[in-house]
């Protein structure tokens, strides 16, 4: 990924398939990296990849970090809240998406 690539990225617009190294991630999100490892060890994000240096984060995670930082930098939400936060308004969106389909056919 260049740094076009990560200029996309900053304006809200995420491929799915592109993959972020660790530190692509943290730059594009603005954290450290022990942050983001803080993550992973909590199952907030999950990368690919087996080692840190192999680590490759999906435009998924990249939205998830995002959020989990407003919710701890807003909110003062601890890592055990943020997991269950973000779970929660995911569980929220899926059911909105199910409802406005139900609606549609």
């Amino acid at each position: 990924m260049d740094s076009y690539d990560l200029s996309l990225v900053h304006t809200g617009i995420v491929i799915e398939e592109d993959n972020l190294s660790l530190e692509q991630l943290c730059d594009a999100c603005g954290v450290q990296t022990d942050w983001v490892i803080s993550l992973v060890e909590e199952s907030i994000i999950e990368p690919k990849g087996q080692g840190l240096s192999h680590w490759y984060f999906s435009g998924a995670s990249l939205v998830r970090v995002r959020s989990a930082f407003r919710l701890q930098r807003d909110l003062g939400v601890n890592l055990a809240g943020i997991a269950l936060a973000l779970d929660l308004i995911e569980e929220l969106d899926n059911l909105r998406a199910q409802i406005k389909k139900m609606g549609q056919g």
